[in-house]
């Protein structure tokens, strides 16, 4: 699978879903729940942050967050089984991680004992020697494993590791090619790279791959692994700063792309590694507004490109030869209100990840050779979220393998046959371990204030006219061109369970109806977004659906803009926020050139210093800048530490300035006609994961938070402790 957009930015302030790419490099962030150590899960309850000294308001749910970690970790043994693509295919062997390294196992053999290819925690200990333990917090780090690639013969291993607490990445390169008769040493590792975030073997002794530096990448450098040692050499550099570099191989592995991507334009450079000539080449120089990714087919290239009707994506081919533009020439362009959310060349056919107009997903598939034959393959009304499986090396190429899964259903495998339009479910009848049928998903459309419908995700337990009296979870994002997160989460399925309907709010601002939905919420667009939630509101309101007293908003990173707007404006359409990571310093950030964010973020929110009417339309809805005396929702802010995406200090002096907002608004009124006062409860974690704590003990305690803080907030009776069924 190539990617959900060409863009990949570690840098922009987005959730964690729908970056292909980049998921395999955090495969264990914060809520990728797949191949957790559940050892963990058995060791006793352990105390709340070690960080309370600077959080505040959190006294009042530390009873009931004992109980919600319990409950949650029952949940996350329920689904410790099912199906992810963490295994990796060679010629000869199976490889996967473990909590102390990665494994192999003969595939000819398989009775044997897996065999330990690197041991984690020698290389941690060797790393920390490095100098990248933090010596004053006296806390040993753990190094994670985030992807591993093989080499085209199998000669050797790279793998990427992530330091669970200060973000720092490395590379190291093992030799599998072991001496007769001898077992591999697990302890010996070829090569250390520094700070890497894209990697690819382009043959079995040369190695590309791109550097971060802060929150940039915009080098590209070849490592050649020869008889005597190594050599590095430098292989390019982009010089605009607001340009993010990676590596990537084309499924068929022939080329070699170096993927230079802006918010608002692509640059991709070829290398054919089928050939004796590495040197990369230019498909289309950059050109201002035009995106574009490119997978390779026989002699041709297959490019995804934003060439179509209203800047929309369509597929195009060209020549290997003659790659730029003049040479485009159209293969497939979606009938409007159809979205193109990524693009994958499987054997002869090209295989779309669509969203249809009534926001279902679907696979469009284009056979090369006649592409007139196009068809489209229906997939199960609950999904919501796709992942593909990587080819191995020795995988089937003419078939492709993915996962499906929703908010509230775990991921079930498929498998998909272009040449005959097969597709195979993994359970044998597209369900899942969990019986779909015991909630419902209905999809609706709210009228937003300028008359555009926008999409809404709704999941329950009873019909909708049952809804009237059940708790609320409203969920949304609306920025950079990114869907909504609608990955399966443990928590969500306990929700459900216990009553609760989530919806998912398909806000402009985000990618849901093509690039046109991201554009229509720029910068000087921004006030959609939150028109748009507000719709949204209502609309379930009007539907019977729960009602403000009984509503929460929760949102992340960006998403805390429309959010905070909202609380602004109309603070009583809702009774409780949750936040995580929240970005509610628009002005203040954008206008600091000293971040590291700042130039890149001004084609998404605009030019404070250097364009007036772009600073006036950012502090019109700025969250920050628009606290005012008034009864707001209670709210949980949780924030890291160490986060370099969204400075801490403006998540601290938004609290500042809501908690003096509310006191204000409280000393004002008399005692006989106020209220109770909301909670605003800061919750401060150490650590320098925009995501969240990757630690699975840390990630329940701020689950388990989130959940009390909701319960009590809403004046909800805690659950009943669940009976164990009888067998």
């Amino acid at each position: 699978m190539g990617c959900i957009s060409p863009l990949f930015f570690l840098s922009a302030r987005v959730p964690m879903q729908f970056r292909v790419k980049f998921r395999e490099l955090t495969a264990c962030k914060r809520k990728t729940w797949l191949s957790w150590s559940l050892q963990r899960c058995c060791s006793s309850d352990t105390s709340l942050s070690s960080s309370d000294h600077l959080s505040s308001g959190l006294e009042r749910y530390k009873d009931l967050q004992k109980y919600f970690r319990r409950r949650l970790k029952d949940a996350y043994h329920r689904f410790s089984n099912i199906p992810d693509y963490s295994v990796v295919s060679g010629h000869h062997h199976l490889y996967f991680t473990e909590e102390d390294g990665i494994y192999r196992m003969d595939k000819k053999q398989s009775h044997l004992e897996p065999e330990q290819v690197l041991n984690l925690r020698q290389i941690s200990g060797e790393l920390e020697k490095t100098g990248l333990e933090n010596n004053k917090r006296k806390q040993r780090f753990q190094w994670t494993v985030q992807r591993i690639r093989l080499s085209p013969r199998e000669r050797h291993l790279a793998a990427s590791l992530k330091c669970t607490h200060t973000e720092e990445l490395r590379c190291v390169v093992v030799r599998l090619e072991r001496r007769r008769f001898l077992p591999l040493d697990p302890q010996h590792v070829t090569l250390t790279l520094e700070k890497v975030f894209s990697f690819e073997w382009a043959t079995d002794e040369v190695l590309f791959y791109t550097t971060l530096e802060g929150l940039r990448s915009s080098a590209v450098f070849r490592l050649d692994l020869t008889s005597s040692g190594s050599r590095i050499t430098s292989v390019f550099e982009e010089m605009q700063p607001d340009v993010f570099v990676e590596v990537a191989l084309t499924r068929d592995r022939q080329i070699l792309t170096i993927n230079c991507n802006s918010r608002t334009s692509s640059e991709v450079l070829l290398s054919d590694i089928a050939t004796s000539n590495l040197e990369p080449f230019v498909v289309q120089p950059r050109q201002l507004n035009l995106l574009y990714y490119v997978e390779h087919w026989r002699s041709r290239l297959i490019i995804l490109a934003n060439t179509g009707l209203g800047q929309e994506y369509q597929v195009v081919q060209a020549p290997v030869s003659e790659p730029s533009m003049d040479s485009w020439v159209s293969l497939f362009a979606p009938e409007p209100g159809t979205t193109i959310k990524d693009m994958d060349v499987v054997g002869d056919h090209c295989v779309l990840f669509a969203r249809t107009p009534v926001s279902e997903l679907a696979l469009i598939v284009v056979p090369l050779i006649h592409p007139k034959n196009t068809y489209i393959v229906q997939l199960p009304s609950w999904a919501c979220a796709i992942k593909t499986n990587k080819p191995g090396l020795a995988d089937q190429q003419n078939m492709l393998e993915f996962l499906i899964s929703s908010p509230v259903h775990p991921p079930v495998p498929y498998c998909l046959h272009p040449e005959n339009g097969l597709l195979l479910s993994g359970t044998g009848d597209g369900s899942s371990p969990e019986n779909q049928a015991d909630y419902i998903t209905t999809r609706l459309e709210a009228c937003s204030q300028d008359g555009t419908f926008v999409p809404v995700t709704l999941f329950h337990t009873v019909p909708v006219e049952h809804l009237r009296q059940a708790p609320l979870l409203v969920h949304v994002y609306g920025a950079y061109g990114r869907d909504l997160n609608m990955e399966f989460y443990p928590e969500k399925k306990v929700m459900l369970e216990q009553g609760w309907a989530l919806a998912y709010c398909h806000v402009r601002g985000g990618g849901e109806r093509g690039l046109s939905w991201h554009r229509q919420a720029c910068v000087g667009g921004k006030q959609r977004g939150v028109e748009d939630l507000q719709a949204c509101l209502h609309h379930l309101f009007s539907l019977g659906v729960s009602s403000p007293s009984l509503t929460a908003l929760t949102a992340c990173s960006a998403g805390a803009v429309p959010v905070g707007a909202l609380c602004n404006r109309h603070p009583l359409l809702m009774r409780a926020v949750t936040l995580q990571a929240p970005f509610l310093d628009v002005l203040g950030t954008i206008e600091d050139h000293s971040l590291p964010l700042t130039l890149e973020d001004r084609d998404e929110w605009g030019d404070p210093v250097g364009n007036p009417e772009h600073r006036h339309i950012i502090t019109s809805y700025c969250p920050l800048h628009n606290i005012t005396p008034q009864h707001y929702p209670s709210m949980l802010l949780t924030a890291y530490s160490g986060d370099n995406v969204v400075p801490l200090a403006g998540v601290l002096k938004y609290t500042e300035q809501l908690k003096k907002a509310v006191h204000t608004h409280f000393s004002m009124k008399p005692k006989s006609e106020c209220k109770p006062a909301p909670n605003i409860a800061l919750n401060i974690q150490p650590g320098a994961n925009h995501l969240g704590p990757e630690d699975f003990e840390l990630m329940l305690e701020e689950e388990a938070l989130e959940l009390a803080f909701l319960y009590m907030e809403l004046g909800l009776d805690p659950p009943r402790p669940q009976r164990k069924r009888r067998r």
